[in-house]
């Protein structure tokens, strides 16, 4: 087996859809939290803001979500095939809701009714809402696996991606994009919606917290599997540890109204987050819960050695330029939002 570095090639592409995924989560992260609170702003002026607080960056963040399938199909073909098979319907009403809300977001100020912005309002929020919900519920089927025969194929009933963890995975998905969103949108504000998203803020990170201990809880309780590598390597807690300080930290930047640097904090939380996913999982990336012995692994999922290096080429070439490119419109459009007659 190829390696560069001393790392071998499929191990390599495993940390590229790690880090495609974890940018989508920060930067997509925060869009769907902001449009989960969408329903929260009573005025029309509010609403607006809230609007064009991402509407320079919204449509740029959903790249790394293109990306990332990409990345996944070109790496780990079987992986990709099994997940879509198993996932089929979650992953539709995903494409369905991904859509719908941005539809929501470019018609709304096409007409000036109350009841057309009202509609779009909706469909805005509801859309983000379940986004982010289908995010989690399709972890937590990865955390913890599904039925799979010999050739990785999936053998569960069709509506078995709804169970209890991976809905629990979906409400914590949810609160933390809420919390990322409201700090997000404090740092574009300004005047009464401001002082409004400073309350909102703060029941964001209960509601985060409290779902978020409970989904660790029954981890560590009924999903045992996931603390393996930790047990095995000690050292790994340092990554917990990070993530609970990086928690930690939030609300008390948050209380001292620095909301950029909560905000960073807030991002990082969700790649150390994400981090845990990854060690929890590696080397496998899908447990066939009817036998070890069908495991989805990076090794039996992955495209061959030369089409790896081959793509780690391109990846070297293009991460780079994306990133590049996210960050200038950000300093861009960096500063309050002021609306004015090409907004939304």
């Amino acid at each position: 087996m190829e390696t560069f570095l001393g790392i071998d090639y499929p191990t390599w592409w495993f940390l590229v859809v790690g880090g495609v995924f974890s940018g989508y989560a920060i930067l997509d992260g925060f869009d769907l939290g902001a449009g989960a609170l969408h329903l929260f702003f009573n005025k029309e002026k509010s609403r607006r803001i809230a609007l064009n607080a991402i509407g320079p960056v919204w449509d740029g963040n959903e790249v790394w979500l293109v990306i990332g399938g990409g990345t996944l199909f070109a790496g780990f073909p079987v992986l990709y095939a099994s997940m879509f098979s198993a996932m089929y319907i979650p992953f539709m009403l995903f494409l369905a809701f991904l859509i719908f809300r941005a539809v929501s977001i470019e018609f709304r100020s096409k007409e000036p009714m109350k009841w057309w912005r009202r509609m779009w309002d909706i469909n805005y929020s509801v859309s983000s809402i379940m986004l982010a919900i289908l995010l989690g519920v399709v972890l937590g089927n990865v955390l913890q696996g599904f039925p799979l025969n010999e050739n990785k194929e999936f053998t569960g009933s069709w509506l078995e991606f709804i169970n209890f963890y991976s809905v629990l995975c979906g409400i914590t998905t949810l609160a933390l994009f809420s919390m990322h969103g409201a700090i997000y949108l404090a740092m574009k504000t300004e005047g009464r919606l401001y002082a409004k998203l400073t309350r909102m803020i703060k029941q964001g990170m209960i509601f985060f917290v409290v779902s978020f201990g409970i989904t660790t809880l029954y981890t560590l309780i009924y999903i045992p599997h996931l603390s393996d590598r930790f047990q095995a390597s000690p050292a790994l807690f340092v990554v917990p540890l990070m993530a609970f300080l990086s928690i930690a930290n939030i609300p008390r930047l948050v209380s001292k109204r620095k909301y950029q640097y909560a905000f960073l904090f807030s991002a990082l939380t969700v790649s150390l987050l994400l981090v845990l996913v990854a060690i929890e999982l590696y080397p496998v990336l899908i447990m066939a819960t009817n036998d070890p012995a069908n495991n989805i692994t990076i090794y039996n999922a992955a495209a061959s050695d030369k089409s790896l290096g081959i793509m780690l080429t391109f990846v070297a070439v293009g991460a780079p330029l994306v990133a590049s490119y996210t960050a200038f419109v950000f300093w861009t459009f960096r500063g309050k939002v002021q609306l004015d007659e090409t907004s939304y």
